[in-house]
C-alpha cells in the first residue's frame, strides 16, 4: 500500500454542490460538518479522474476498471466485472483560501489546523512552530499584502509579524504543490510573498463568508424573461482556491485483467499510472456547471510513499 497527495488548483470558481437547502444560499458547497471548511468529497475527486483519462483506447477501458474499479452490472452474468478499485481516494480539503486584500490585490490565506493536516500527510512539510495570536497575522518577510505593519483583508484588520516557518511554508507550498509549467510562474512568486496564516477560527470566518455567491436565472427563450421560480444563488469556491486530495494505492484486486508484464498492477504500478500526465492531463473539471466553464483545475502529484 503506497499513499500520494493530489493537489487541486481552481483555475475557474468551483461549485461541487449538496443540492437544496433551507439556508440563505439556495445552492452552497460541500462543507466538513465540523470545521465548516470547504471540501470536494473523496467521490467526487474519484469520478472526475476517471472521467478525464487519456490513454491508449485499446487500453483505456481495462485499465480504468483495474484502478477505479469494475462497473456494477445488473445483468446476474456480468456480475464477475464487478469488483473494487486499487485506489482510495480521500475527501480534496481546503489548503489555500483567497481573500481580497488592502495591498498586493489579494492573500493566500491557511491556518495551523490545515498546516497540521498537510502535515500529517505529506512527508517533509513544515510544521508551523508556533500559536497564532489574537488579532495577528503571520506573513513571510518579503510580504506583499503587509502595509504599515497591517494585513488587511476584506474589512478585517490583523497586525502583521514576519515568521521564518510562514516563508519555508510558502516556498515549499510555490515548489511543489502549485502547478509547475511556466505560465504557473507568477502565481508560484506571488504565493511567496503572499501567503497569510491566520488563526483557526478567523482562517474558518474566512472560508464561510468570503466564498463566490451568485444569483442564476432562467429565461423564456420567447419572452426572454425569467421564468417563474427559476431564479436562485449558489456558491462556490474561488479561482485560485488549493486543495489537496490523500490518495491510497494496492495492488490491483483483479485477477481477469493483466498488465503488459502478465502481472497485476502493484501500488507502485498504480502510482506510476496515476502520475503520467499521457493518462490524466494536468488540467480537469471538477464540479458542477462543466458546460458554463465552471471547475476548470489545474492538478500536482506529490509523492508516492
Amino acid at each position: 500500500m503506497i499513499s500520494t497527495s493530489l493537489f487541486i488548483y481552481t483555475e475557474t470558481s468551483l461549485h461541487a454542490g449538496v443540492g437544496s437547502t433551507t439556508s440563505v444560499v439556495d445552492l452552497p458547497i460541500q462543507r466538513e460538518r465540523t470545521t465548516q471548511f470547504p471540501i470536494v468529497q473523496g467521490s467526487g475527486v474519484k469520478g472526475a479522474l476517471r472521467s478525464q483519462v487519456q490513454a491508449d483506447a485499446a487500453l483505456r477501458d481495462s485499465y480504468i476498471n483495474l484502478i477505479f474499479g469494475g462497473e456494477e452490472a445488473d445483468d446476474q452474468s456480468k456480475k464477475a466485472s464487478s469488483f473494487a478499485g486499487a485506489i482510495s481516494v480521500g475527501d480534496a480539503r481546503i489548503v489555500l483560501f483567497p481573500v481580497r486584500s488592502l495591498a498586493g490585490v489579494f492573500a493566500y490565506i491557511t491556518c495551523p489546523a490545515v498546516l497540521a493536516r498537510v502535515r500529517r500527510d505529506v512527508p517533509g512539510f513544515s510544521a508551523l512552530k508556533q500559536e497564532v495570536a489574537d488579532n495577528t497575522a503571520l506573513v513571510t518577510k518579503q510580504s506583499s499584502v503587509t502595509a504599515s505593519g497591517r494585513v488587511v483583508l476584506e474589512e478585517f484588520s490583523f497586525a502583521a509579524q514576519e515568521n521564518d516557518t510562514a516563508a519555508e511554508i510558502a516556498a515549499w507550498l510555490a515548489g511543489n504543490a502549485l502547478p509547475g509549467g511556466d505560465e504557473y510562474a507568477y502565481w508560484r512568486e506571488k504565493l511567496k510573498n503572499s501567503l497569510v496564516i491566520l488563526r483557526d477560527d478567523d482562517f474558518r470566518d474566512f472560508v464561510q463568508t468570503s466564498t463566490e455567491v451568485v444569483t442564476r436565472v432562467r429565461l423564456d427563450s420567447a419572452k426572454k424573461t425569467v421564468l417563474e421560480g427559476a431564479l436562485w444563488t449558489q456558491e462556490a469556491l474561488p479561482s485560485d482556491t488549493l486543495l489537496m486530495s490523500a490518495i491510497i494505492a494496492r495492488a490491483t484486486r483483479s485477477q481477469t485483467i493483466l498488465n503488459d508484464a502478465g502481472q497485476i498492477f502493484s501500488s507502485e504500478n498504480v502510482i506510476n499510472w496515476l502520475h503520467d500526465q499521457a493518462v490524466i492531463p494536468s488540467r480537469i473539471q471538477l464540479g458542477g456547471d462543466e458546460t458554463t466553464g465552471s471547475g476548470m483545475v489545474a492538478l500536482r502529484w506529490q509523492g508516492g510513499n
